[in-house]
C-alpha cells in the first residue's frame, strides 16, 4: 500500500475512534467534507498546515497520522520493528512482552 493510503487510512481510523463523522470533524479542521473524504481515501495528500488542523479537529498530534505500523502487511518489516522494540526492553519487560505475544497467539 503506498504512504498516501496509509496515511489516510490512519485519519479515518482516528477519526472512527473518536466517534465523529466526517461531516463533524471536517468542519473542525475548516475544510469541506468531500476533501477531508479525498485524503481519507489517500487521492490527496494535504498541505502542512491542514495536516495541523485536522489533528486539532481530532484532537491529536500530527504524528499520529504517521503511525501506520497496524497497516504494515510485509513481515520482514514487521520482524524488523519487532526486533528494535524488543531490543530496547529489560528482562523483565521482555517477559511481560512475551506473556502478551502467547496471549495474542491464543485468540
Amino acid at each position: 500500500m503506498e504512504r498516501q493510503v496509509l496515511f489516510g487510512n490512519r485519519i479515518r481510523s482516528i477519526r472512527e475512534a473518536a466517534n465523529l463523522s466526517r461531516e463533524v470533524a471536517a468542519e473542525r479542521a475548516g475544510t469541506g467534507v468531500n476533501y477531508l473524504g479525498e485524503v481519507e481515501r489517500g487521492e490527496k495528500f494535504p498541505t502542512l498546515e491542514m495536516i495541523e488542523r485536522i489533528a486539532t479537529a481530532l484532537e491529536v498530534s500530527p504524528s499520529a497520522f504517521f503511525e501506520y505500523e497496524g497497516e504494515e502487511i510485509d513481515n520482514q518489516i514487521l520482524m524488523s520493528k519487532l526486533q528494535r522494540l524488543l531490543s530496547r526492553l529489560n528482562t523483565d519487560q521482555l517477559q511481560q512482552a512475551l506473556r502478551v505475544l502467547k496471549a495474542l497467539s491464543q485468540m
